[in-house]
């Protein structure tokens, strides 16, 4: 053990000198909260080795932080005692191309003695993973990203938060448009450009439907990987924002009634190196334990947007005939489906996956992987299936209609998810007493701290918290 923490403090000093020496003076250590929000401990390049070796202290309580700063508490956590290690994950370590003179490292947060904090969402992420290890499975995720650009004001609204902004778009190309990139081809190529100095494999970057909005998708990678690039991606974008003098919000509804932010997230399946989605003999390609996983996706969707749509905003987001899947149904490239399965092309043999739709990016990424880790493990436990997929929008079915088929609506609400989180016996399970209670006190507080606005106040409110 200590020659570890010996060949650990040595790598961290050789990392840090490295750090020095392509010009970076800081390092940002994240986490993120329950809340969704990216928290950070900042440290200078050169006490690295003590951070890796020591940890940097870190209160408990921000379990239990809401997305405006409010402190709740849960049976668990709450209040000014105890403290964290946070630990910055070294094979993680980025050198920040939009930030000069930073690094970032996502952190692992410990309790004093070593023992790892349970309410930790990355580690979460982490024993899901292994699960889905020990089963003999491969899981590959990625994160697709939306985002609404704006310029930023010359002078700031001096009301509270609520008051409405009127936002300046710097672009006016419609939505898909080329005219967008043109708009903002520079701006662009720095996002991108950033992003692969950073090691991120970007797939594609589109204009997206509302005004202003973009997207990227990332290459697929392992679970926590996965959540990881997606932290480093927003506040990549964040950065190169800024830098041209523009504002970048991933919140599910800037505007409320118009399209929002989705998150979505996608996963692939194999065994033994093989796809699980090209079963040449099986229905819709699927392997049975293809089949049974995403069965177990489907069953506990409900549950799973407690933790994949976290705020009220969500809601305004989730709305019929939008593309955000809020019917619990799964369809063969229907993008109205709550789990899309994606077919890819016939010659690819690594081709196939499926996507979430209904997530956002005011979700923990470390929690939503988690989740919809242990949902789909639950699923080949229970041997799981799949109902008939469906065609076209379930939206235009009339209620008897969707109601032959047994397609329901998710939750329209932040309530009724923690209702159904709450009583998820397989999520509780996975996630823990103290990091399951501590999410449900969050997503009750955010409740009733806007039980009393508008949609467009809950937009207004929420529009640059994540």
């Amino acid at each position: 053990m200590a020659t570890r923490a010996a060949e650990q403090c040595e790598e961290a000093r050789r990392t840090a000198a490295r750090l020095v020496a392509e010009g970076a003076r800081n390092v940002a250590m994240t986490w993120v909260d329950n809340a969704g929000i990216t928290r950070v401990k900042a440290i200078p390049a050169q006490r690295l080795a003590d951070a890796v070796t020591r940890g940097v202290g870190a209160a408990p309580v921000f379990d239990v932080f809401t997305s405006d700063d409010t402190i709740t508490a849960s049976d668990h956590l709450g209040g000014p005692d105890g403290d964290l290690r946070l630990f910055p994950d070294l094979g993680r370590l980025t050198t920040l191309a939009g930030q000069p003179g930073w690094a970032w490292a996502p952190a692992d947060r410990y309790e004093q003695l070593g023992a790892p904090h349970p309410a930790c969402q990355r580690l979460f992420a982490r024993r899901m993973a292994e699960r889905a290890t020990a089963a003999g499975l491969e899981v590959r995720m990625g994160f697709e990203t939306e985002w609404v650009v704006t310029r930023v004001p010359e002078r700031r609204p001096s009301a509270a938060p609520e008051a409405y902004e009127e936002l300046d778009y710097p672009c006016a190309g419609p939505a898909y448009g080329m005219t967008r990139i043109v708009e903002l081809s520079d701006y662009l190529r720095d996002v991108t450009e950033a992003l692969a100095l950073q090691d991120i494999d970007v797939l594609q970057l589109h204009p997206e439907y509302a005004p202003g909005q973009f997207e990227v998708s990332t290459a697929p990678g392992d679970p926590v990987r996965a959540a990881d690039d997606a932290v480093l991606v927003r506040e990549t974008v964040r950065a190169v924002s800024a830098r041209h003098g523009l504002r970048a919000s991933f919140a599910p509804s800037v505007v409320a009634g118009q399209v929002g932010n989705g998150c979505h997230l996608h996963l692939g399946l194999y065994r033994d190196g093989r796809s699980l989605h090209r079963a040449p003999d099986a229905a819709w390609g699927l392997a049975p334990d293809a089949t049974a996983f995403l069965g177990g996706v489907l069953n506990t969707l409900p549950a799973l947007l407690a933790l994949g749509c976290p705020s009220p905003a969500s809601y305004l987001r989730l709305q019929p005939s939008h593309w955000a899947g809020i019917y619990q149904c799964w369809g063969v490239e229907n993008r109205e489906a709550a789990l899309r399965l994606i077919t890819g092309a016939p010659d690819d043999p690594d081709g196939g996956h499926a996507e979430v739709k209904p997530f956002d990016a005011a979700a923990n990424p470390y929690l939503a992987v988690g989740g919809v880790l242990a949902a789909g493990l639950h699923g080949i436990d229970t041997a799981a299936r799949l109902p008939a997929p469906q065609s076209g929008d379930p939206g235009h079915l009339g209620v008897r209609e969707r109601a032959r088929r047994g397609i329901v609506r998710l939750p329209a609400t932040l309530t009724e998810a923690a209702d159904r989180l709450e009583k998820s016996a397989p999520l509780r399970e996975a996630m823990g007493e103290v990091l399951h209670g501590a999410v449900l006190a969050v997503r009750r507080a955010e409740e009733a701290h806007f039980a009393d606005h508008g949609p467009e106040e809950i937009a207004a409110a929420t529009r640059w918290r994540w």
